[in-house]
C-alpha cells in the first residue's frame, strides 16, 4: 500500500513509502494513510506519532497527478474521500510530529499542516503549486493556513505557487525548527518519545482544548477551558502526577 506503519517505544512511525516517485500519493495510499492515522489514534499502546517520507529526497509531493487528476476530471471520485488522510473531520488527540526530510509540496504540504510539531531538514523545499495547475489546495489548507500563520505569509504561499526553503518556513511560522538532514527524523522521534512519557490524558485534553477553544468567544472559551481543566485535574493521571511531585519524583506515565 506504500504507507509504512511501525510502533516502537510507544511511538507510531507512519511513512510515505514510495521514494522512487517522491512519495507521491496514489488513491490507495490516501486510503491507507487515513487508516494509519485511525489505527495510531485508537491504539492505547501508542502515545505519540511521527510522520515522515521514505528516502532522502521527499517528504511527500502530494497526489500522483497521473492518477488523481484524470479521475477527478471524470468526476469519478469526491475529494472528501481523502478527508481521513488530511485529518479533516478526524481528531487524533495524540502528539503528531512531522519529520520533513525533502520535497514537501501540494498534498504533502497540506497533510503537514495537520501535524502539531514540524521538524524540517535544511534541504527541504516547500510549495503549494496548485494555482499553477488550475486547481486549489482544498485538502485542509484553505481552512488551516490562515489560522496557523499570518494572512500575508499565507497568501504569499497560496497565490504565488513559489518554492520556499525551510528557513522561509521557519520565518513564516510554518515549522518549529530546522536541522541537518541526517538529524531530522531522529529529532522528531526524540520529541515523540519524550511526549510518550507524559500523561496521555493531559496531552489529549490539551489537544481538545486547542481545537475547541480557538473559535469560541472569549468568555465561552474560558468556560470551556475550565470544564476541560477540571476534567484533567480530577483524572487518575493528575492524582499520580501530583503525588509524585509531592515526593520530589519525576513520573513517567
Amino acid at each position: 500500500m506504500s504507507i509504512g506503519y511501525d510502533v516502537q517505544d510507544r511511538v507510531a512511525l507512519i511513512t510515505f513509502d514510495r521514494p522512487a516517485k517522491l512519495n507521491a500519493l496514489t488513491l490507495s495510499m490516501y486510503a491507507a494513510l487515513g487508516e494509519a492515522f485511525q489505527q495510531a489514534g485508537e491504539d492505547p499502546h501508542v502515545r505519540a506519532i511521527v510522520l515522515t517520507g521514505a528516502g532522502n529526497r521527499s517528504f511527500c509531493v502530494g497526489a500522483d497527478l497521473s492518477e488523481s487528476i484524470p479521475a477527478l476530471a471524470r468526476n469519478d471520485i469526491d475529494i472528501s474521500a481523502w478527508d481521513p488522510a488530511h485529518l479533516k473531520h478526524v481528531n487524533v488527540d495524540k502528539p503528531l510530529i512531522a519529520a520533513i526530510n525533502g520535497l514537501c509540496m501540494g498534498g504533502g504540504f497540506e497533510i503537514m499542516l495537520a501535524t502539531d510539531i514540524r521538524i524540517a531538514s535544511d534541504a527541504a523545499i516547500f510549495s503549494l503549486p496548485e494555482v499553477s495547475l488550475g486547481i486549489v489546495p482544498a485538502g485542509g489548507t484553505l481552512a488551516r493556513l490562515t489560522r496557523q500563520i499570518s494572512r500575508a505569509h499565507a497568501m504569499e504561499l497560496l497565490l504565488t505557487a513559489g518554492r520556499f526553503s525551510a528557513a522561509d518556513m521557519l520565518r513564516m511560522g510554518v515549522v518549529n525548527r530546522v536541522t541537518r538532514p541526517k538529524d531530522c527524523l531522529n529529532q522528531a522521534l526524540e520529541l515523540a518519545m519524550a511526549a510518550a512519557r507524559l500523561s496521555p490524558m493531559a496531552l489529549s485534553i490539551t489537544k481538545r482544548a486547542v481545537r475547541e477553544l480557538a473559535d469560541l468567544p472569549l468568555n465561552q472559551a474560558f468556560a470551556r477551558e475550565a470544564e476541560l481543566g477540571q476534567l484533567a485535574f480530577t483524572s487518575d493521571d493528575a492524582q499520580r502526577g501530583l503525588q509524585a511531585f509531592a515526593r520530589g519524583e519525576q513520573l513517567t506515565y
